[in-house]
Order: C-alpha cells, then sequence, then structure tokens
C-alpha cells in the first residue's frame, strides 16, 4: 500500500498516496456506491480510474467510506460528518486534505508547457516576478497549484485564475478580489521532485 506521507499541518491533515497499482489492486478494500460505480465505469482512461480509486483508499486510510463523500451543485467536495475535503490527483499521485476549516489542495507535475500558457493563468504583475525567480518551471507551477487550491476553495465556476487571484509565491501568500470574494489565503508546498503538492488555507 504506497501510501507516501500523512501531514499533520495542525488544523488539517493530508493524505498523499502514490500510485503503483492496477485498477483491480485498487479496488481491494474498498466498496463503492452505486453512482461511484457509474463514474468509474465511464471513464475511459485507466489513469483516471486509478486516480478515482486512490481517493477512495486514501478516504479509507483516512476512516471514512466512498458513501461518506457527497458534491454540492458546484462539484465541490464535502464529508457528511461536515468536515471540509478537497481532492486531487495528478499521473501517479493522488491526494486529500481534511479539516474543520475550510481548504484547498493541487498536486501538479512540473512541465515546461507551463511556460507557454503562464499568460492565461497570471496578471503582468505575477509574470515580472517569475522572471526575476530562479526557476521559472517552479515559479510558475506554484502560482498554478496556489490558484487552483483556491479556485476549490471558493466554491465558484466564474473566477478568473488570471483576473481575480493573486499569488506572492514568495511569501506564500494569495488573495481573490471577485465580487463576495475578497478573501485572503496562505499555503504551503512540498516538491516532490517532478511534482508540486501545494494546500491552502482561509486566513
Amino acid at each position: 500500500m504506497p501510501l507516501l506521507k500523512v501531514i499533520d499541518t495542525g488544523n488539517a491533515i493530508v493524505y498523499l498516496w502514490k500510485i503503483e497499482e492496477s485498477v483491480d489492486e485498487l479496488t481491494t478494500g474498498i466498496n463503492l456506491r452505486e453512482a461511484s460505480s457509474t463514474r468509474l465505469s465511464s471513464m475511459k482512461s485507466e489513469v483516471h480510474k486509478q486516480g478515482f480509486l486512490s481517493i477512495r483508499q486514501l478516504l479509507k486510510v483516512a476512516g471514512y467510506s466512498d458513501s461518506e463523500l457527497l458534491y454540492d451543485t458546484n462539484g465541490k467536495p464535502y464529508l457528511t460528518d461536515n468536515k471540509c475535503i478537497s481532492i486531487s490527483h495528478s499521473f501517479q499521485y493522488a491526494t486529500i486534505i481534511i479539516s474543520n476549516e475550510n481548504v484547498g489542495i493541487d498536486i501538479e507535475m512540473k512541465r515546461e508547457k507551463i511556460k507557454r500558457i503562464a499568460a492565461k493563468f497570471c496578471s503582468s504583475k505575477e509574470l515580472a516576478v517569475v522572471e526575476e525567480s530562479d526557476n521559472d518551471i517552479l515559479a510558475l507551477t506554484t502560482i498554478w497549484c496556489a490558484k487552483e487550491a483556491m479556485f476549490k476553495m471558493c466554491d465558484s465556476r466564474s473566477l478568473s485564475f488570471k483576473d481575480h487571484m493573486y499569488v506572492d509565491f514568495r511569501q506564500s501568500i494569495c488573495e481573490v478580489n471577485a465580487n463576495v470574494f475578497n478573501k485572503q489565503f496562505s499555503f504551503e508546498s512540498i516538491d516532490l521532485c517532478d511534482f508540486l503538492l501545494v494546500y491552502a488555507f482561509e486566513k
């Protein structure tokens, strides 16, 4: 069972799984409700199926079953005991964060191609800071992950990564300024060689 890390932040717990099992192996020991089984069957990609099932394995480690994970009308996950949860998976990693407070998490592979799309999710101010950094791919991936985590926390599908969110990766702070979402967040990042994990909290 490749549970890679369990991180207690003080006000949340992060669970990280490195996916090394087949789909069949990942179904061992978990019971999927009908809706989840239907969703799994509809997935074409083995990678997506592995990510989906790894999340359920992490839930099991955290003491929850698939039936205790629900989604609101915006697709934001929550737990039946009213604890907050955020979910992410990318290639061979899956991760969740659970807290009594609003939290967000994202994990991404660090790739060269992020530089080609940077202008789509970064403001000119953010891009100027990235240009001064020693590692532009790491800087851009940090910004993307932090914004993904914030996006998940704000429970809205109308937020613009470029226009409504700002991330200062040098100070691990970020903010959302959009209509009623005038909020500030802090985030932590964990470098996993070719991947980056970021989790965020509302300040």
